[in-house]
């Protein structure tokens, strides 16, 4: 099944994406390029929404509008392109972490995880943001001692969440609780190899990599799509942890996939081209855009942030 470049302009890092159901719109982020972006379902006319720091990750409104992520702190936008409402600071020193990858949960809580960027301190984490009825933010923490937080994801029954460390290649389970809003029985998913010293993605003879776990996505049936980073594949993962499929992508840093399209049978892409050598950018001139393909099984829904 051969993937589609659905919009050829490049980012720096695309993250964050998702198909808003009521628009036919693909929304996503470019992290460094400090911009949240959305582009037409049916044209991939692209719009650019210039941010004030980093954005983590978005999730999209039941009443309207977005919730975001930003290093500096979590917001409530009311409309495109409108006023950032401040909703809560996370307990965290912004000058060496910031937001990450994120999505709401069944319920309408938003939840975030943060990336360590000095890779020494453990200091990621996994937060929940409950807002709804107009309450004051009550802020969870879920998870500690992670260094990338990645690829959070629900099982459709809504009972088991996913969550990964990226640098540590591993993707964790959980029995998750929605009415309690606890997370209970932790177990490994996925555990991939390490990278290889001095791996280079056009080494001859060099041990096999596969990549370490970035964004996630989850399917009707269960089954756990996941983008390796520097892996240049997704791979799809039945909810025991057996490996279905691994789709070779047209970049070496696939980021996140999410479902969308009418049907929510079209897998998007997002991908990076930051921090990538000029080799690796000719050999894979469309890293930064987003793809999309074809699937034989739709996925879930986004699910919208209540407040």
């Amino acid at each position: 099944m051969p993937w589609h470049t659905f919009s050829s302009a490049t980012y720096a890092l695309g993250e964050s994406p998702f198909w808003h159901p009521q628009e036919q719109t693909l929304y996503w982020v470019d992290i460094p390029g400090k911009q949240v972006l959305r582009a037409n379902g049916y044209t991939g006319a692209v719009q650019a929404w210039d941010m004030p720091s980093e954005p983590g990750c978005i999730a999209p409104a039941a009443s309207g509008g977005l919730v975001l992520a930003l290093r500096h702190g979590v917001f409530r936008a009311r409309q495109w392109g409108g006023p950032l409402e401040p909703l809560v600071t996370l307990p965290y020193d912004p000058a060496t972490v910031r937001a990450n990858d994120g999505k709401c949960d069944a319920l309408g809580r938003f939840w975030v995880g943060t990336i360590d960027e000095t890779k020494t301190h453990d200091a990621a984490a996994l937060y929940s943001i409950d807002c709804r009825g107009g309450r004051v933010p009550q802020v969870v923490c879920h998870a500690r001692n992670a260094l990338t937080a990645n690829g959070l994801a629900w099982s459709p029954d809504g009972r088991t969440l996913y969550w990964a460390d990226t640098p540590r290649h591993v993707v964790h389970a959980w029995d998750f609780d929605a009415e309690a809003n606890t997370l209970t029985a932790h177990s490994p998913f996925q555990q991939f190899l390490p990278k290889p010293a001095d791996w280079q993605f056009d080494r001859p003879g060099q041990p096999a990599y596969g990549g370490r776990p970035d964004g996630a996505a989850v399917d009707v049936q269960g089954n756990y799509w996941v983008a390796l980073y520097e892996g240049q594949r997704v791979c799809q993962f039945a909810p025991d942890g057996t490996l279905l499929a691994a789709y070779p992508t047209p970049a070496q840093c696939p980021t996140m996939p999410c479902f969308g399209g009418e049907d929510l049978q079209t897998l998007y892409l997002t991908t990076a081209r930051h921090g990538r050598s000029a080799a690796e950018l000719q050999a894979y001139p469309l890293s930064g855009a987003v793809f999309s393909l074809r699937v034989a099984v739709p996925g879930l829904p986004v699910l919208f942030f209540a407040d």
